[in-house]
């Protein structure tokens, strides 16, 4: 029976930084912003090793930490935006994790789906979501979904 785990990868030493490092239009507001990587793995088999693999190939010990579960890592930011590729769109981070778990000989669990996305949460009153999905998303490859930072 497949099970499906949810990990978010943050920069240990990163802080919230200025959104206009995202945005080609300039705001008048002080809006800050924290990125972060979301990897959904359902697999078969023996959750430790996947779950050690997930630590030994997706994080660094020294610069990264992992949260299991999927809950937001910030629950103080206006909304959360996660976006990452569609079906069928070439997502070269992906492929070389999948060729890398293919060139494992006894991994001890079945990889049998691995999704990839970002979450930029994003800090300040009032602010807007629709500026970041226009500069952020290209609708040609991406997928996203804007949302409170709780869920």
């Amino acid at each position: 029976m497949s099970q499906t785990r949810v990990f978010e990868i943050l920069g240990r030493y990163d802080s919230a930084g200025d959104c206009h490092k995202l945005l080609y239009a300039p705001i008048h507001e002080p809006w800050t912003y924290r990125e972060t990587r979301v990897y959904e793995v359902v697999f078969e088999g023996d959750a430790e090793r996947m779950t050690s693999f997930v630590g030994e190939v997706l994080v660094d010990p020294i610069s990264q930490e992992s949260r299991e579960g999927g809950a937001s890592a910030f629950t103080d930011a206006a909304f959360v935006l996660e976006y990452g590729m569609k079906a069928g769109a070439l997502d070269l981070e992906k492929e070389a994790i999948l060729s890398y778990y293919r060139s494992l000989k006894a991994p001890g669990f079945e990889l049998k789906s691995l999704t990839l996305r970002t979450r930029i949460y994003v800090f300040g009153a009032g602010a807007d979501s629709k500026p970041f999905v226009r500069d952020v998303c290209n609708p040609a490859i991406h997928k996203w979904e804007v949302k409170a930072p709780a869920a």
